[in-house]
């Protein structure tokens, strides 16, 4: 394929996410963990515009802090940008405009967001007629969230969390998701978990990670209550080790109202659970009151989907 198209921009929108559930086990010989994770997409965006050019470039804005996006080969959207530009036979560049609506280096899956939006809107740009789920495949290649972000809803991911089965959920859960400006490293927590398992009495013996049939039947059901008794993440612990400040959030939280309250991921964003919008506006405003950056997101809601070509 030649580098002669002509110049147009598409537009691609993907989500961030939650993990409602999410179980680790025990850590394999390469290194990772595998898990047990299930997945909402929530209405916090990462907008991503493609059009070809001479180079792979990127430039970053956004409605939360973005001075820590890298801007050079590292940055995950110029990865996935060059995948399908290779898979399709593309021998020009792309350049990529990312306005992001996630927080960064929160455990909501920002990044990984932007990827999966590359991953369309290049294969969109280029004619490149690559399936749904060969961008999934292509995204397991950049990180286990990307698949996830390409796919949307809600999902359960086994494995290192890409291999993905949908979930059916109904209705709409609202949640409040509590920001922080100081970042959690995802090998750190990570390894802070082995340490804690190590240590006796502490941690309860590992073993093959599952997603609670409880959180199931509460999402079938529409239920954030029956939810707010069966959320859960085995990184909570070593993340509130590393930072306990972030106990105090979650107190924060509950204190005002939520069913329920969980550190996103690896962190430092903390999630909590409502009953409905009216509820949600109203934790939103009380921790927001209380010195907190609180945004109030939904899910479920589509994974990566053009809005403009």
């Amino acid at each position: 394929m030649t580098s002669l198209a002509a110049p147009r921009s598409v537009h691609v929108r993907a989500p961030g996410k939650i993990n409602v559930f999410f179980a680790v086990g025990d850590v394999q010989p390469d290194g990772y963990h595998d898990v047990a994770s299930l997945f909402q997409a929530l209405s916090l965006y990462e907008d991503v515009w493609a059009r070809t050019s001479d180079a792979f470039t990127i430039a970053v804005t956004g409605d939360v802090d973005v001075s820590g996006v890298p801007l050079d080969e590292s940055n995950l959207a110029v990865r996935a940008a060059r995948l399908v530009a290779r898979r399709v036979g593309w021998d020009g560049g792309i350049h990529l405009d990312v306005r992001k609506g996630v927080p960064v280096a929160g455990g909501m899956g920002g990044g990984s967001a932007d990827a999966a939006a590359a991953l369309l809107a290049v294969n969109e740009l280029l004619d490149g007629r690559l399936t749904p789920l060969e961008l999934q495949e292509l995204g397991a290649e950049l990180g286990a969230d990307v698949p996830f972000a390409v796919l949307g809803g809600t999902a359960i991911g086994t494995g290192r969390g890409d291999e993905l089965a949908p979930a059916l959920a109904r209705g709409r859960f609202d949640w409040v998701l509590v920001t922080n400006t100081r970042g959690l490293s995802t090998p750190a927590v990570y390894s802070e978990l082995d340490r804690l398992r190590a240590v006796p009495d502490i941690a309860p013996t590992v073993g093959p990670p599952q997603v609670d049939r409880a959180v199931l039947q509460a999402l079938r059901a529409g239920d954030p209550v029956a939810l707010a008794d069966c959320v859960r993440n085995d990184l909570e612990q070593a993340a509130l080790s590393l930072r306990p400040d972030l106990a105090d959030v979650l107190a924060a939280g509950r204190a005002a109202g939520a069913l329920a309250g969980l550190v996103s991921g690896s962190g430092p964003t903390v999630a909590f659970l409502t009953e409905g919008p009216d509820a949600a506006a109203a934790l939103s405003g009380a921790l927001g009151a209380d010195g907190h950056a609180a945004l109030p997101a939904h899910g479920p809601v589509p994974g990566a989907r053009v809005l403009a070509r």
